[in-house]
């Protein structure tokens, strides 16, 4: 197992990221212990607020959400997964799983102690995060959904979502075909750019952002985990992370603590899922479910702190 480590001086400087990195080993089945970074922000005796990021991301994506947060008294623990900002990165992309980034965040917020936490995910944030809190519900109180959904491949989804993504049939699936050129080009190109997405989708940001992006990665060989986690996503019924999905959703439909959507108005890849988690998750009922207009997927990116407004009222309001 090759484990490595970006240089720090890689994330000297970046505007708006003024965080002391904190680094927990995490441990999962088949694994060495890995080094796993979160921001630590706010008092350490408030609320802990936990945001998730998804790809191709790490925990800058949300700088602007812990200034909202902190100022409001709010304590965040913002964490990078394995293989992603200042985290440690394998460099066998095989040695990435669906489960095992479940396990490497359910380790962190065990290792530390966290309770009572509100739950914020989106993109792969989801999906990692809400099985988490599947495992150990006791531990969160209130969760926060923003552009994501489960991998489930449901036939039931049929209809429901502007890109689809289900089962048909016994033996069929209807996928978006956006999703699959997107999936296949992270597995054939030659090198990935994080912030060729970013810069596509929420900008155009300037090059000082865009260069914070990339620099967990300062060449092809730390960006196995960032390729993989598109390999990842479930394409049929048969995948293991669809079984997990799946699993994680029956879960949710017995979760009564308070569960938010506050998805943006300009991101059909996730649009649907807003509403399934509404009319299925019983904590979802009664709540000020809400749309972020003028953003797409990376509405951190481009409404961080009226995102992080929506936490802190949510914390406030449950």
């Amino acid at each position: 197992m090759a484990v490595l480590r970006t240089p720090d001086d890689r994330f000297d400087g970046l505007p708006g990221y003024p965080f002391a990195p904190n680094y927990l080993a995490v441990e999962t089945r088949g694994i060495d212990p890995l080094r796993m970074h979160y921001v630590d922000a706010g008092p350490s005796d408030g609320p802990a607020v936990v945001l998730l990021h998804g790809q191709p991301t790490w925990s800058y994506l949300y700088r602007a959400v812990i200034a909202v947060l902190v100022e409001s008294g709010l304590r965040v623990i913002a964490p990078d997964h394995i293989g992603f900002g200042r985290s440690d990165k394998l460099t066998d992309p095989t040695d990435y799983t669906f489960r095992r980034h479940i396990d490497w965040v359910h380790s962190l917020i065990v290792g530390l102690e966290l309770r009572d936490v509100t739950l914020v995910v989106q993109d792969w944030g989801g999906p990692i995060g809400l099985s988490v809190l599947t495992r150990e519900p006791q531990r969160f109180a209130r969760v926060l959904a923003t552009n994501t959904i489960l991998h489930t491949c449901d036939p039931a989804l049929a209809g429901a979502l502007a890109w689809p993504h289900h089962g048909v049939g016994d033996d069929r699936v209807l996928l978006q075909e956006t999703l699959l050129d997107y999936v296949a080009y992270y597995q054939r190109s030659p090198d990935i750019v994080p912030s060729f997405f970013l810069d596509a989708v929420a900008g155009p940001l300037n090059p000082e952002v865009l260069a914070a992006y990339d620099a967990p990665f300062p060449d092809r060989s730390y960006k196995a985990g960032l390729r993989q986690l598109t390999a990842l996503v479930p394409l049929t019924r048969n995948d293991p992370g669809a079984a997990i999905g799946r699993a994680t959703m029956t879960a949710l439909r017995q979760w009564r603590r308070p569960f938010l959507t506050a998805y943006s108005d300009g991101d059909p890849a996730t649009r649907g899922w807003e509403t399934i988690f509404q009319q299925q998750i019983p904590g979802a009922a009664g709540q000020n479910h809400t749309t972020i207009p003028g953003a797409g997927h990376f509405v951190q990116e481009q409404r961080g702190a009226e995102l992080g407004h929506l936490v802190a009222d949510f914390v406030r309001a449950n």
